[in-house]
This record gives structure tokens, C-alpha cells and sequence, in this order.
């Protein structure tokens, strides 16, 4: 895969700038959780980070197929640049607080919503389209394998800022990047952390200049300038994804997963902190842990037997990734919770990869972008509200067993209760989609010789149909 001269250049940059997101990521999403200690508090800042992409994502995606593709990844990508440098300021001087934090989250959420949709139809221009799947499996790795190293890398730069003040525990800790991120900490360190993740953009948009160039197709070139057009064109992407079986399926499962499998991230930093009672350090160590779990998830891909096909692997992967969800909401100990957030991190990376190369494989490339814009409008644009439901049945379920005199209630059962009714009904979801099989996800059709959609969870399961006629 890695033959490809322009796609290894972007990988490469992407690696790097998925180390400076994750460092990002773990510093904002401490502070806030240590400022505010609410689960709404984290579900805002996901609504206002991903909340314009369900208000502006079709725009994105006619933009990005009516326009110079590459032209536009170096705007979006400067645009972002400019933002967390303003972020990293912010938090050197301690001037960060969780109004600060949700209006730069607002704003890197609106050049996202410009970015998804050409980051997204950069990848199937560098590569044939047979190597597509194990194309975006590497991205995926790639984000994965920064999730695991961020941390460590992190460690290295906040301990150079750390207060020579500091005690003993604390210079132990500041081993993990995070330790040194609480309001105790060096700010100053967790400034010079975001000023990395400002800088990694650079690297991207040096990598993008040297791609070829990606002119619009010349029936959309311009189109964006037409206020008709948007809507149209809109129209014509979201009818294509719901009036063909294989695509709107396909497009039902990254919502499904999207929506009850993200409430974890935001929720994550509580967990540490109100149900472990643990501190930065910890939460460092459980994203590496998935970090971990998810690249070999990207690496097991290739065990799959050929003749499982994706209609069987997607509700696979979605079902065994609700029930990870939902062990690790309910561990009682760290431990417990580190060993299951290794196999969250095994089928995340199934579930989002595995969908998105199976709509990638169904699209026509002149309509990428539009298609990509459909899903990153409905998937982002909905991920704040599992957070927010998640929040919601957790504090509404910790109440009602207040109310009743139960002991067991403690500050992270509200946490753990609202993760864990997300987690479930996303088992069941994937349950019923195994049952229930749509074979046009791998582009058959009725009276081809493997299709087969007799419902049947064993079925689903054992793809024995496909099988024995392969």
C-alpha cells in the first residue's frame, strides 16, 4: 500500500498531526472535566466541536466537489492552524476557562465541517480503487498509533516546562503528558503541548501542495456560488444514499455507531476522575490502551476470512463493540476497565473503518464529496447527542436511585449509568442488523448467486450461505 509515493507523503503527515490532535484532545478534555466535573459540560463542547457540521456539512460537501480540492484542504487546514495557536495562547496565560474553551471548540467545529469533505475524497485520488479498504484501514492505524505514542511524546515536552518546584510524586508523574495538565500543573507545559498540535498542521498542508492537483469536475465547477445549486445538488447525494439499499444501510450503521459509541470519549475523563477516582495520568493510560486495541484491530483486518463478506463484518462489528461499550461501563475496578478498553479500541476501529470503506466502495467519485457531506452531517452532527442522552438517562437514573435510599450511588454513577444504556441499545442495534443482513452493502443484487437475506441471527453470524457457495 505504502508504494504509493503521495499517499505515503499524507500518511505520514497525518501521523504527525494526529499527534498534536491527541495532545489536544487530552489537555482540553481534563481541564474542562476538572473545572466543571458535569457530563452536560462535556456534551457541550462535543455539540459546539461538532454541532456546525449538521448545520453547515452540506455546504462543505458541494464545496468540496465544485472546487480545487487541494486548494481547499490548504485553506481548511490553515484556518485550523490559526485556531489552535489562539487555543495555545489562551491556556499559556491561563486565561482558558470553559466559556474559552467552548467558543474555540465552535470554531475549529466550523472549519471542520469544510475540512471532513475533502479530507475524505483525498485518499480514493492517491490510491486505486482495489486498495482502497486497506488505504483507509492505514489512516485508521495511523490515528491509533498516535493515540498510543501522544501521551508518551507529551510527556517528554511538559516535562520541560514542569515547575522545578515540583515534588517527587509529581516529576514521577509527569511521565504521561496529562499529569501535568490539572490546574496544579504547569500551564505554561500545556500551552507549549498546544502550540505542537498548532504547529503539525504545517507538516499537512507542505504534504497536500505536493498531491497532484484535484481540480472540481467541470459540470461542478463554480456550483458553490449558486445558493439553488447547494439545495439541489444536496438533494441529489441524500436521495442517492436513501433510495439505494446498500448505501442507506451502510449510511443507518456509521449514525447508529456514531451516535451511541462516541458518548465514551466525551464521558471518558469523568470516568477516570469520578468512578476510578484516579488522575491525569490514568486517563492517558486508557487512551493508549484503546490506542493499542484499535491498531490491532486495523492490523486483524487481514484475518477476516475473503469469503466473510462486509453486510455479515459491519453488524460484527458494531454488535461485539456495543457489548465492549457496555463491560467498560459497568468494571468495577481500573483494572477490569483497562482489560475491556482494549477491545473497545478493537472494535472501534472495526466499526467506523469497515463502514466508512464500504461507502467509499458504493459512491461515484463525482459525487464523493456530496455523499461524504450526507454521512459527516447526520454522523458528526449527532454525535453531541449521544453525550447528551447518555448524560441525561445517567443523571436521571442516578436520582431515581437516590430517591430510594440506594447506597451503592456514588459521584460516577450517573457516568457509568448513562454509558452504559447508550452501550446497550447500540448491542441491540447491531443484534437486529446481524439478524436482518442488507447484501447490497457489498453490491449484489436479488438473483445473484451469493446474495442472501433471509433474516437469522445464526446466519448473520456464521455467513454459511456464503460460504459454501465460495
Amino acid at each position: 500500500m505504502l508504494r504509493h509515493r503521495h499517499f505515503r507523503i499524507i500518511w505520514l503527515a497525518s501521523f504527525g498531526s494526529y499527534l498534536g490532535n491527541w495532545f489536544e484532545f487530552v489537555a482540553i478534555g481534563w481541564l474542562l472535566s476538572q473545572e466543571t466535573k458535569s457530563e452536560d459540560w462535556m456534551a457541550f463542547r462535543a455539540a459546539a466541536q461538532l454541532g456546525p457540521t449538521l448545520l453547515l456539512g452540506m455546504l462543505g460537501g458541494l464545496i468540496a466537489d465544485s472546487v480545487n480540492r487541494r486548494t481547499l484542504l490548504i485553506v481548511t487546514q490553515l484556518a485550523m492552524m490559526v485556531i489552535a495557536l489562539g487555543l495555545a495562547v489562551t491556556v499559556y496565560f491561563d486565561i482558558a476557562n470553559r466559556w474559552v474553551l467552548i467558543a474555540f471548540a465552535l470554531a475549529q467545529g466550523i472549519a471542520i465541517a469544510f475540512n471532513t469533505p475533502a479530507w475524505q475524497v483525498l485518499t480514493p485520488r492517491l490510491v486505486p480503487k482495489d486498495e482502497l479498504t486497506r488505504a483507509i484501514t492505514l489512516n485508521g492505524i495511523a490515528f491509533n498509533m498516535a493515540r498510543v505514542i501522544g501521551p508518551a511524546v507529551a510527556g517528554g515536552i511538559m516535562r520541560a516546562f514542569q515547575s522545578p518546584t515540583a515534588t517527587v510524586a509529581t516529576a514521577a508523574a509527569v511521565l504521561s503528558a496529562e499529569a501535568a495538565l490539572s490546574r496544579d500543573g504547569s500551564m505554561h507545559g500545556a500551552g507549549a503541548l498546544l502550540l505542537v498540535n498548532a504547529l503539525t498542521y504545517i507538516g499537512v498542508m507542505v504534504a497536500v501542495l505536493v498531491t497532484p492537483d484535484a481540480p472540481a469536475p467541470p459540470d461542478l465547477r463554480g456550483a458553490w456560488k449558486h445558493p439553488g445549486v447547494i439545495l439541489t445538488r444536496s438533494r441529489e447525494a441524500f436521495a442517492w444514499v436513501w433510495t439505494h439499499r446498500g448505501p442507506r444501510a451502510v449510511f443507518l450503521a456509521i449514525v447508529v455507531y456514531a451516535l451511541l459509541a462516541t458518548p465514551v470519549m466525551q464521558l471518558l475523563p469523568l470516568v477516570v476522575s469520578e468512578v476510578f477516582g484516579e488522575r491525569e495520568d490514568t486517563f492517558g493510560l486508557l487512551l493508549a490502551v484503546m490506542g493499542i486495541g484499535a491498531v490491532v484491530g486495523g492490523l486483524s483486518m487481514k484475518l477476516v476470512p475473503s469469503w466473510y463478506p462486509m453486510h455479515h463484518f459491519i453488524p460484527a462489528s458494531i454488535t461485539l463493540g456495543g457489548l465492549s461499550l457496555l463491560l467498560f461501563a459497568l468494571a468495577p475496578t481500573l483494572a477490569w476497565g483497562m482489560f475491556i478498553m482494549f477491545f473497545v479500541g478493537v472494535f472501534w476501529m472495526l466499526g467506523f473503518n469497515t463502514t466508512a470503506a464500504a461507502m467509499q466502495h458504493l459512491v461515484d467519485d463525482a459525487m464523493r464529496g456530496r455523499v461524504s457531506a450526507v454521512v459527516n452531517t447526520l454522523a458528526l452532527g449527532l454525535m453531541p447527542l449521544g453525550a447528551f442522552l447518555a448524560s441525561r438517562v445517567g443523571n436521571t437514573g442516578a436520582s431515581l436511585f437516590r430517591r430510594l435510599g440506594s447506597e451503592w450511588v456514588g459521584n460516577g454513577t450517573s457516568t457509568q449509568l448513562g454509558l452504559a444504556f447508550t452501550s446497550l441499545m447500540l448491542f441491540i442495534a447491531g443484534l437486529v442488523m446481524w439478524a436482518r443482513r442488507t447484501p447490497e452493502v457489498d453490491g449484489l443484487k436479488p438473483g445473484d448467486h451469493a446474495y442472501d437475506a433471509k433474516p437469522g441471527l445464526w446466519r448473520g453470524i456464521t455467513a454459511s450461505a456464503h460460504r459454501r457457495r465460495n
